[in-house]
């Protein structure tokens, strides 16, 4: 059996960064123009079946607001400001311009506004 906080505590919350997750290489097949010295990886952090999804532009101030379960998979890239997120039992992870990160569905825990800021973000439903 899995721990219950798997995907509710702060380890559930993923930075999204080369060599932070499942590593995958497209086949090569997929494409129809394709450059002799063409290489890639993709490093996929979650996936499944969406049943609807949302993204755009944030604009926050500080501030803080409770989750009792995450309403979505959402990935957010922070361009300003730093925000933290925290898990119930108080353990938090801070991010800042140019970093991304993946807050699963069902992560129960705080969302702080540490400053002004402004994320780019995901949102998707399952």
């Amino acid at each position: 059996m899995s721990d219950p906080q798997s995907r509710t505590g702060i380890d559930a919350v993923r930075a999204i960064t080369a060599g932070n997750g499942e590593r995958f290489v497209p086949p090569l097949s997929d494409y129809h123009l394709l450059s002799a010295e063409w290489t890639e990886a993709e490093f996929r952090v979650f996936g499944g079946t969406a049943s609807s999804f949302t993204g755009g532009f944030w604009t926050g101030e500080p501030g803080a607001v409770r989750f009792d379960s995450w309403p979505y998979d959402e990935i957010c890239f922070i361009l300003k400001g730093r925000v933290a997120v925290q898990d119930e039992s108080g353990r938090r992870k801070e991010f800042g311009p140019g970093e991304s990160f993946h807050i699963p569905q069902g992560f129960r825990g705080d969302w702080i506004t540490l400053e002004p800021s402004e994320k780019v973000f995901v949102a998707v439903s399952r």
